[in-house]
């Protein structure tokens, strides 16, 4: 995968008009789940307008800040599930049906093959929303432009997706003895849950420490947090380069999790 990225690049090109001509042959539902996911930032967006008329803050988030924050989970969330959301859910059935076979003897990194075999474009426009959401947020501060914190935004934003890719790829890999995954993907959509929030809410309580775990240990805090914060709030430098050591670690960690998974799989013939 790393030694050849433009056949990678001109398959998933390939895949991507793919999977856009299948959408536009069901437009009625491609359309109602844009719909869909329309309605759903209009209810969030409704929330934390009404949450903001009773409060300067959440956690030290003004409304503006935290409007930046929603948009910016928002796209993260949307860019996940577009990508890789649906091939991971899929996977526990190829290995049920033994379907993972016919990927395995492809001249292709299985990985990729397994993660990025489809895209939802259902959900692409979310992505869009998003980056409408943080400009709204901007215009609304009156942020003047600075170079340093954009460059820093778009890496942590990069790493964002990317770490949570590595945590969705290593909850898929458990299917492999697990053959069923509804219940790790429970887990996922409970991690993606606690992403939606700023770090700060576990300052000062009893779940202090749990906030710490998730920050630096099991760092799904990391996701959202350090771009919309490098963008609207405290440039850390620290922080920013945390955030990228973590990631490298956590796609090393996941894709030998995943690697040892497919070395325990026995196909259907066996």
């Amino acid at each position: 995968m790393f030694k050849q990225p433009g056949r990678y690049l001109r398959f998933f090109g390939s895949v991507a008009r793919y999977t856009m001509v299948r959408e536009m042959s069901f437009r009625g539902n491609f359309l109602v789940k844009i719909a869909v996911e329309v309605i759903w930032l209009g209810i969030l967006v409704a929330f934390f307008r009404t949450l903001f008329a009773s409060t300067k803050s959440v956690a030290g988030w003004d409304e503006s800040q935290y409007l930046f924050f929603m948009g910016c989970f928002f796209a993260i969330n949307g860019l996940i599930e577009c990508l890789f959301l649906d091939n991971c859910n899929e996977f526990a059935e190829l290995v049920r049906t033994g379907d993972l076979d016919f990927l395995l003897v492809k001249p292709i990194d299985e990985q990729f093959l397994v993660t990025c075999r489809r895209i939802d474009w259902g959900t692409a426009p979310n992505v869009l929303m998003g980056g409408v959401v943080m400009a709204t947020a901007l215009a609304g501060m009156s942020w003047s432009f600075d170079l340093a914190r954009v460059a820093a935004f778009c890496m942590t934003f990069a790493c964002g997706v990317a770490m949570c890719y590595c945590f969705m790829l290593t909850l898929t890999s458990f299917s492999v003895w697990m053959v069923r995954n509804q219940s790790l993907m429970e887990m996922w959509w409970l991690f993606s849950s606690l992403a939606r929030y700023p770090k700060e809410i576990f300052l000062g309580t009893w779940l202090q420490p749990a906030g710490f775990i998730l920050t630096f240990v099991v760092p799904i805090m990391l996701v959202v947090n350090v771009p919309a914060s490098t963008m609207v709030r405290a440039f850390d430098p620290a922080m920013v380069a945390f955030t990228v050591v973590a990631t490298a670690l956590a796609f090393v960690a996941s894709r030998a999790f995943f690697r040892r998974a497919l070395r325990s799989y026995r196909s259907a013939s066996s």
